[in-house]
């Protein structure tokens, strides 16, 4: 088993135990956000949640971050168009990257599903190309599925 595959087996461990009991989403979010950043040691590590149909900054840890991202636009509005994880190696390589930081290099952006519709995303971006991979993706998917229901 890989040493990174070992960190995430840990990190969901104690996503759970985080999560455990808790019913305010927001606070789960800031939670989850601190934990995967300080853990894995990403650039920036946060959420955003589909309000009024864009998408909202929420909780997250690093530098200061775009407020509003459009539905289909850069790599976390596809994330919420497609409902898929997406992984980019090279963010410059994206077209229609939003770059919030020049510093970011790579990103994934993991949709968080509730009843069949994306509520938010979680977006984690590198300051090194090719940080993420499936492992990161199969991880971080079960890891946001801990998430309490938000509350419409």
């Amino acid at each position: 088993m890989s040493s990174k595959e070992e960190k995430y087996r840990e990190l969901y461990a104690q996503a759970e135990g985080l999560m455990k009991g808790e019913s305010d989403v927001v606070a789960c979010m800031a939670n989850l956000a601190a934990l995967v950043h300080e853990a894995m040691g990403f650039w920036w590590t946060g959420f955003y949640r589909v309000v009024e149909g864009e998408l909202l900054l929420g909780p997250f840890q690093g530098p200061v971050a775009c407020v509003h991202i459009g539905y289909g636009r850069g790599v976390c509005g596809t994330a919420w168009k497609e409902r898929r994880t997406v992984v980019v190696p090279d963010v410059e390589q994206f077209p229609g990257h939003i770059a919030c930081s020049s510093l970011s290099r790579s990103e994934i952006v993991v949709p968080v599903m509730q009843g069949g519709e994306v509520v938010a995303v979680l977006d984690i971006d590198s300051r090194d190309l090719n940080t993420f991979d499936d492992t990161d993706s199969r991880w971080l998917e079960q890891i946001v599925a801990l998430l309490p229901a938000m509350k419409p």
